[in-house]
């Protein structure tokens, strides 16, 4: 196994001047790190009851309970890990879930074909929807909370990042300026949302009210997901190109490492643990397959294949209580890669 790293370094404008966009900038270098051998996972998969095949993005809901969605055929599912049993709430015909994430009021999920963010109690089954403004396509499709319980969200068709203040069930939408940007992962570090952009080579964040466009160095580059480091650092995979990336929100610094399989990886679902490993899953190769890279010692694990093969695991969260990362795949199950 070919474990050499290839890194890339480029220097952007600074984001304390916070220009709309960073322009690429000059150096670049090399250098290539062993494997790191002590890191181990231990990968379990729950085959879904219900028709699929696409069962996705996993959340910890409590210490035994897992949502999941159901793209292809429009539900929000519950696993129940000690036991396997699994609950299911329909959703109308169309809504093509993309995502779910839960708080104390109960699941939220992206009606990414339906134009709204919906809301399931799980007490009732009840559905409470919820349209952002617009005439567009309003297509929801992933969703991080905010420290005061409201949600950040990303409208890839729409070309918009979208806040949804949650008690007063209001929105605030930013436009983002580049044509067919294709806006897709997000999360929030310290209330601050981080967006990679598909279609464009971008990442993007709102701050004090203002949409950041940050141009990355490659103009190849496309993005899927990300995640942030406990220092601040923004890593993201480029499904193109098959790097993994970071960026310095400081600096403005963006440095890259070549994945294990190359071009061929497809980086699409990505996570980051509570020892700064960013973990990746390559879906260029079949069957799927996980590495992690430490960020603080620049070295990569092994390499762990997904039981099922995967299909494509697109999106996944990792737990700190179980230090496990929880994922979907696209052979219709649901799966727990346990650190060890």
């Amino acid at each position: 196994m070919n474990m050499q790293s290839y890194k890339k370094s480029w220097l952007v404008a600074g984001l304390l001047a916070m220009p709309l966009f960073f322009s690429a900038a000059v150096a670049d270098h090399h250098g290539s790190k062993e494997a790191s051998s002590d890191v181990k996972l231990t990968i379990e998969e729950w085959e879904v009851p219900y028709e699929g095949p696409r069962s996705r993005d996993p959340w910890v809901g409590g210490e035994d309970l897992i949502w999941f969605v159901g793209q292809r055929t429009h539900y929000v599912g519950q696993l129940i890990p000690s036991t396997g049993e699994f609950n299911k709430f329909d959703l109308d015909d169309g809504a093509g879930p993309h995502t779910v994430i839960s708080d104390h009021r109960g699941a939220w999920y992206a009606g990414n074909r339906a134009a709204h963010i919906g809301l399931v109690d799980p007490e009732s089954g009840d559905i409470t929807k919820f349209t952002p403004p617009g005439d567009g396509p309003r297509d929801v499709h992933t969703m991080d909370w905010d420290s005061h319980g409201n949600i950040w969200f990303t409208e890839q068709g729409g070309n918009r990042i979208g806040y949804f203040d949650t008690a007063a069930e209001s929105f605030t939408m930013y436009e983002v300026t580049t044509p067919r940007a294709r806006p897709y992962g997000i999360v929030v570090h310290n209330d601050e949302p981080w967006v990679v952009m598909l279609g464009t080579n971008q990442i993007a964040t709102v701050r004090d009210g203002e949409l950041i466009e940050i141009d990355l160095p490659r103009e190849e580059t496309r993005t899927r997901r990300l995640a942030v480091a406990d220092n601040g650092h923004v890593w993201f995979g480029d499904y193109a190109g098959g790097y993994i990336g970071r960026f310095d929100p400081v600096t403005a610094e963006v440095s890259e490492w070549q994945l294990p399989a190359g071009a061929d990886s497809r980086p699409y679902a990505v996570a980051m643990d509570a020892e700064q490993r960013f973990w990746v899953v390559e879906t260029g190769v079949q069957p799927n397959r996980f590495v992690g890279f430490d960020t603080e010692t620049e070295t990569w694990t092994s390499l762990f294949d997904v039981p099922s093969g995967g299909g494509t695991v697109r999106h996944m969260v990792y737990d700190a209580e179980s230090n496990s990362i929880w994922f979907g795949t696209d052979e219709n199950t649901i799966g727990q890669a346990s650190i060890e």
